[in-house]
């Protein structure tokens, strides 16, 4: 009887990296699907994960949750601000160890607030919790733009007082982006587009 040999298929090797469009405001559902694309690539084996973003900010809560999660993957994560990179988006952009911008982007800085969809009656004990949410997301925010950037804090609480927005140059001057520069993605990587409903479309 012969025995045929069967031989196993080698296993494809993932891409050393993948770049991810992500373009869409920081709120629960964005915020999923870019921790499950990211992880996903990490459980493939990938080493570098190259994101491309452009982001009008959202939840507090949602980024910061974004931005511990980006910086404890065991990958190189690069990102790179492709439009506009505002308010809690900026902190999700520090997660990079590797960041640039390109030269016509933007970044801008403001305080946290909150919104009033209903009229409603203020009293001391609900304008001091709000008060005390809105000094501790100022905080969490300001710690990792002194820890991740060379601007201080007392440049921090000028950022978001008066709401600024800064250019390429000033990022790169402030240790914000290492280098301005456009994306320039090589032929035949593996480009990943995240798509979202618009909300109230």
């Amino acid at each position: 009887m012969q025995v045929q040999q069967i031989v196993p298929r080698p296993q494809q090797q993932p891409p050393n990296t993948v770049y991810i469009s992500f373009s869409a405001e920081i709120i629960p559902h964005t915020t999923e699907s870019l921790i499950a694309t990211v992880t996903n690539f990490v459980n493939q084996g990938v080493k570098q994960i190259y994101l491309m973003l452009s982001t009008p900010g959202g939840s507090v809560m949602h980024g910061m949750n974004l931005y511990n999660v980006l910086r404890a993957l065991p990958v190189e994560l690069v990102t790179h601000n492709v439009g506009n990179v505002d308010s809690i988006g900026n902190t999700v952009f520090l997660a990079g160890t590797k960041r640039y911008a390109c030269p016509n982007s933007t970044f801008m800085f403001h305080g946290v607030g909150f919104d009033a969809r209903q009229p409603m009656r203020l009293e001391e004990k609900f304008l001091r919790e709000r008060l005390d949410s809105i000094v501790a997301d100022h905080k969490r925010i300001g710690g990792v733009i002194v820890q991740r950037t060379r601007i201080t804090e007392q440049d921090v609480e000028k950022l978001f007082l008066e709401a600024q927005t800064k250019d390429a140059a000033f990022a790169v001057s402030t240790g914000i982006i290492d280098e301005i520069r456009d994306v320039q993605i090589p032929l035949g990587s593996p480009v990943i587009a995240l798509v979202f409903q618009r909300q109230g479309v």
